[in-house]
C-alpha cells in the first residue's frame, strides 16, 4: 500500500496507527506501517521519556510519531487548580451520587486517581513535545487543531512532518494556512473527539480543499477495502485508531474492557461529552447515559468536564465496575471481534487491499496482478 507519502516516510505501507500503548505503536512501524504514540496521558516528563525510550529500541529501525493535545490559542495564567475551582458542587454530587448508585469503591487512601485531562493544557503539551524532539521522531501530530506557530517552526527545524486532525473542509484549510504538512480528515465515525460529517463525504472534500497538501482518511476504517476507498477518494494513507485497542499487544488492564469491546456492534458507541466536554464518540455506557439524561445536571465545557470526573473514570476501570466501563473507540468497533496480533491486523489490511484493487481492476476490464 505504496502512496506518494509513504515512500519519503520510508514504510511499506500507507497504515498510521495511532494508540496510547508504547508496545502498539512499535508492533505497528515493525509491521511496515507508522506507529503514532498518543502522549496525552503522560502529565509527568519522566513517564513519556521511559516510553519513548522502550518504542525507540522496540521499532526495529522503522519511523515512528507523537500525537499531542496542543490549542492553537495560549490562555495565560491559569492553572489546574483555578480550573478545578470552576467545577460546581452540583456536578461533583452527581459524580458521587452516580457512583455510589452502581456500588462503586473509594480509591484507598493516598492512592492517585491516575489519569487526568492535565495532558489537555498547552504548558503540559509544550514539556510532552520538548522531551519528544529528543528522539527520532519523524510526525507531530495535534488532535486539537492547528498547533501553535512556534512548535511547528520547532517541528520544522527538525525535520519533523506536522499533522492535525480536521473534521471539516473549512478546520483544513487553516490547518494550510498555519503551515501544517498533512491533514487528517476524520469522520463522524470515529472514536474520540469527532465533528458531523462521514469520512465517505469529508475526505474528498478535505482532499480537494488543501490540494496539494497529503490528506490521510480517519473515521470507519477497519479492512482492506475500506483502504482502498480511502485511497480512492484521493487520501494518500489512512489514520487508524480503535483497531489497535483489541491487539495482543494492548494493554488496556481490564478484560472486562476487553471482552465488552469484543462484544460490541457498529451502534454500541454515542457521541457524548461526558468524558472531557467536547463530543466524543465512545462506548455507550450506563455512566454515558447518566450524563446524556436531561434529567441530569448537563457536562461541563472543556476541561472542566476532563477534570471533574478523571478520578470517578480511574475507580471505574480499577474495579471494572461493567455497567459503567467504557473508552473512547469508533463505529469500527462492530468488526473487532476477535484479538490479534498487530502484525495480523497489519497482514488482513494487505489482503483486503490487494483483493479490493483487483476486483476494481476486473470491473474495469483490466487483468493481472495490483
Amino acid at each position: 500500500m505504496q502512496t506518494e507519502l509513504s515512500g519519503p516516510l520510508g514504510i511499506e505501507h500507507a497504515v498510521f496507527g495511532f494508540t496510547p500503548f508504547p508496545a502498539v505503536a512499535a508492533a505497528i512501524s515493525r509491521a511496515g506501517g507508522f506507529g503514532v504514540l498518543g502522549a496525552v496521558r503522560y502529565t509527568a516528563p519522566d513517564d513519556l521519556r521511559r516510553d519513548l525510550d522502550w518504542l525507540d529500541a522496540h521499532a526495529g529501525g522503522r519511523p515512528y510519531g507523537l500525537d499531542v493535545v496542543m490549542p492553537a490559542r495560549k490562555v495565560e495564567g491559569v492553572s489546574e487548580a483555578d480550573v478545578e475551582a470552576m467545577i460546581p458542587e452540583g456536578h461533583r454530587r452527581f459524580v458521587r451520587d452516580t457512583l455510589a448508585a452502581h456500588g462503586v469503591p473509594e480509591l484507598a487512601d493516598g492512592e492517585a486517581s491516575g489519569w487526568r485531562i492535565t495532558g489537555w493544557m498547552e504548558q503540559v503539551a509544550r514539556t510532552q513535545l520538548d522531551v519528544a524532539l529528543d528522539y527520532p521522531i519523524r510526525l507531530l501530530a495535534n488532535a486539537l487543531g492547528s498547533p501553535p506557530a512556534d512548535v511547528v517552526a520547532r517541528a520544522h527545524d527538525r525535520d519533523v512532518l506536522v499533522a492535525a486532525l480536521a473534521g471539516s473542509a473549512r478546520h483544513a484549510r487553516k490547518h494550510q494556512e498555519a503551515g501544517i504538512d498533512i491533514v487528517v480528515a476524520q469522520g463522524y465515525e470515529a472514536g474520540g473527539h469527532t465533528g458531523e460529517i462521514a469520512t465517505m463525504v469529508l475526505t474528498p472534500e478535505i482532499v480537494d480543499a488543501v490540494d496539494p497538501l497529503p490528506v490521510l482518511a480517519a473515521g470507519g476504517i477497519g479492512s482492506g477495502r475500506q483502504v482502498a476507498a480511502a485511497l480512492t477518494l484521493g487520501a494518500q494513507g489512512v489514520w487508524l485508531g480503535s483497531l489497535w485497542l483489541t491487539t495482543t499487544e494492548a494493554d488496556l488492564h481490564s478484560s472486562a474492557l476487553t471482552r465488552k469491546l469484543l462484544a460490541a456492534g457498529s451502534g454500541d458507541t454515542v457521541r457524548s461529552r461526558a468524558l472531557t466536554g467536547k463530543p466524543a464518540r465512545q462506548l455507550r455506557t450506563a455512566w454515558t447515559d447518566a450524563w446524556d439524561d436531561p434529567a441530569g445536571p448537563g457536562t461541563l465545557p472543556m476541561p472542566l468536564q476532563g477534570l471533574l470526573v478523571a478520578e470517578a473514570l480511574s475507580r471505574i476501570q480499577k474495579y471494572e465496575t461493567e455497567p459503567l466501563l467504557g473508552t473512547p473507540v469508533g463505529q469500527i468497533v462492530g468488526r473487532m471481534t476477535a484479538e490479534r496480533g498487530v502484525q495480523e491486523v497489519l497482514d488482513d489490511l494487505t489482503r483486503g487491499f490487494e483483493e479490493a484493487v483487483d476486483r476494481i481492476n476486473r470491473i474495469a476490464g483490466r487483468s493481472g496482478p495490483s
